[in-house]
């Protein structure tokens, strides 16, 4: 086996792993894990040594966020067989994985906005007491050489209200010292640090590998794994498939091992949509460091993908567009009108509608019913009268129950509470409302997360007919499999940047992801 002329020497292939020189502190050997009856891992393998930064890639749905459940005791694996120092163990729950020695500090960081940042740090952890109180002081005194180890400047005893991300982050790796953590595994650290946050977290990662923890250190950012790791190991679509020693990471290795296979090199199609009118025009959308000089042309009838990684500023970008975040500079235009929408109530006015990321939460009212939701954008058309704006049970009924027959959303009736529908119901009643609406623009941010697969294809289907129909739509996907055959074309993102645009026959699952990883550095082509 060879990763883009790397012998197999270097690039050690799994399940049986290249430990090296060196014993291992954890070893974990085909892990496999399903939920439902869908397999997230289907045969991982991973070993860890004392002191090594171990770099763990792969695409979005690989498998890493479900491997770090299990070492971290959240869920069980149903085969596969963990060994700590020579040992085989059971985590059975998150206690006793910090047991052993492991602690994990995840992209959504654990603190307590109302505590000190002592206490913070302390979280399930026994203190020192004096007089049957809890001797705060004291405790202090212990955590301060640690503090200034990681170079935690906010004062032991402050809140941590106000506190920056990079800051937090320092409190979560003072709290894993404390614990006298031997591993130490860090979930897209650098995802909302600046550059020379960054540069500080680096300098922490390498003393503690000098000072014998473990960090398993998980990240797209392919330069950060380059330069941290000791070894790194990729999964691809729920296995593992290679650990390359230090010698061999490079950018290309890499992104062959996340791809599966050399990248094919395609030349970009001549065809486009230029025949049909533009209806959104963005020049220089700005608001840093998130969202970078961005440029895109939405035309009538066309669906947009947006691909990229988590963290590439894809919501981000659709949020200025929106008007739920003031842009720093650029322009857009809309329908041949200058856009610069200060609320997402001058967006929807103007002509745009969105499907958020979080529907649950941003989306719908759950304890609402299915009619009640889907008029939320258009509750013009369903009061009595302008002078008279109750709502009209009598106008509400047949539009609700068109839309529900239209989309087959699977309902007891229109006045079900939307909290009891399936998760790609609920989707459809999102979609629905803005069915009502007729927007110029939909934005759909990750339409069928959390959906199952049939679920997923009515949508698919749902979203090519609002094209036909003429509506223009934007889409955001993190999966690379779901835009090639969704999307006319695909602006992949990276680093806040669009770094590619994508179509005919350059537009493929590969093309998307090696994109996505050459970031704004590296990437060919440019924007649109």
């Amino acid at each position: 086996m060879t990763l883009q002329g790397v012998p197999v020497s270097a690039a050690v292939a799994l399940p049986h792993g290249g430990l090296g020189d060196g014993p291992a502190f954890l070893v974990a050997t085909d892990i496999a894990k399903s939920y439902g009856g869908v397999a997230a891992l289907k045969g991982v393998s991973l070993s860890l040594r004392p002191g090594e930064v171990h770099g763990l890639v792969g695409a979005n749905g690989a498998g890493k966020s479900t491997l770090i459940r299990i070492l971290a005791g959240l869920v069980q694996p149903d085969r596969g067989r963990i060994v700590v120092d020579d040992a085989p163990v059971v985590i059975a729950s998150p206690h006793r994985a910090s047991d052993l020695g492991m602690n994990f500090i995840h992209q959504e960081l654990a603190f307590v906005p109302g505590m000190t940042v002592l206490q913070n740090i302390m979280l399930g952890l026994p203190k020192t007491s004096r007089f049957g109180m809890i001797d705060w002081k004291a405790i202090a005194r212990e955590v301060e050489p640690i503090a200034r180890r990681v170079g935690l400047s906010a004062p032991l005893l402050a809140s941590v209200k106000g506190l920056s991300t990079a800051e937090k982050w320092l409190i979560n790796i003072c709290r894993a010292l404390v614990r006298k953590a031997r591993l130490i595994v860090m979930d897209e650290p650098t995802a909302s640090l600046s550059a020379s946050e960054s540069e500080k977290l680096f300098g922490i990662v390498e003393d503690l590998s000098r000072s014998g923890v473990a960090v398993l250190y998980v990240s797209h950012r392919l330069d950060e794994i380059e330069r941290l790791c000791h070894r790194v190991t990729a999964f691809r679509d729920g296995r593992s498939v290679a650990t390359l020693e230090r010698h061999a990471v490079t950018r290309a290795t890499l992104v062959e091992a996340i791809v599966g296979g050399a990248v094919e090199r395609l030349a970009k199609s001549a065809e486009t949509l230029g025949r049909n009118e533009v209806v959104l025009t963005v020049r220089g959308l700005t608001r840093l460091p998130r969202v970078v000089d961005v440029d895109l042309d939405l035309h009538r009838g066309e669906v947009l993908g947006i691909g990229g990684l988590v963290g590439a500023g894809r919501t981000e970008l659709v949020r200025l567009i929106y008007g739920a975040d003031r842009t720093d500079r650029g322009t857009m235009v809309l329908a041949g009108d200058a856009f610069a929408p200060r609320h997402p109530s001058a967006a929807v006015r103007a002509g745009l509608g969105l499907v958020p990321e979080e529907r649950r939460s941003e989306g719908l009212v759950l304890g609402k019913s299915v009619a009640f939701n889907l008029h939320l954008s258009s509750l013009s058309r369903i009061v009595h009268s302008s002078a008279l704006p109750l709502i009209s049970r009598r106008r509400r009924q047949p539009l609700s129950q068109q839309v529900i027959a239209d989309l087959a959303i699977k309902t007891e009736s229109a006045e079900t509470p939307v909290g009891r529908l399936s998760g790609g119901n609920q989707q459809k009643v999102v979609i629905g409302r803005w069915l009502l609406r007729a927007p110029k623009v939909l934005i759909l941010d990750e339409p069928t997360r959390g959906v199952d697969v049939g679920a997923r294809g009515e949508i698919h289907r749902l979203i090519r007919d609002l094209a036909a129909r003429g509506m223009a739509v934007l889409v955001i996907s993190s999966e690379p499999d779901e835009l090639p055959d969704l999307c006319d074309r695909v602006l992949v993102m990276a680093e806040g940047r669009i770094v590619r645009e994508l179509q005919g026959d350059a537009l493929s699952r590969s093309a998307i992801i090696e994109a996505s990883y050459a970031g704004p550095a590296t990437a060919e082509g440019t924007q649109p």
